[in-house]
C-alpha cells in the first residue's frame, strides 16, 4: 500500500507540477521582456544623446538667424525709427503726385 501510494502521482502532485511549469514559462517570458526593455532603454539613451547634440546645433542656427534678422539693440531701434519715418513721407509723395496728375 505504501509502494503504490508513493509510485503513483496524486492529483495534487500533478496540479502542483503543472502550476510550476506555468510559473517557469511565465518567468521565462518576464525575463525576455525585461531583457527587451533593457535594450530599448539603451537605445533611448543613445537617441536622447543624439537629440541633445542636434538640439544644440539647431539652437545655434536659430540664434545666428535671429541675430541677423534682429540686429543689436542700438542699431535696430535706429533702423526701425528711420523705416517708420520714411514710410509716411513716401505715402505723402505718392498722394501729391496723384493729385497733380
Amino acid at each position: 500500500m505504501l509502494n503504490s501510494a508513493n509510485s503513483a502521482p496524486t492529483n495534487a502532485t500533478q496540479t502542483k507540477e503543472r502550476l510550476y511549469a506555468q510559473l517557469a514559462m511565465s518567468l521565462g517570458r518576464t525575463a525576455r521582456a525585461i531583457s527587451q526593455t533593457a535594450d530599448l532603454c539603451e537605445q533611448l539613451q543613445v537617441d536622447l544623446h543624439a537629440m541633445r547634440i542636434f538640439a544644440g546645433l539647431d539652437a545655434a542656427k536659430f540664434m545666428t538667424v535671429a541675430a541677423e534678422l534682429n540686429p543689436s539693440d542700438g542699431e535696430g531701434e535706429e533702423e526701425s525709427k528711420d523705416a517708420k519715418d520714411a514710410t509716411p513721407q513716401r505715402a505723402s509723395k505718392d498722394n501729391t503726385s496723384s493729385k497733380t496728375k
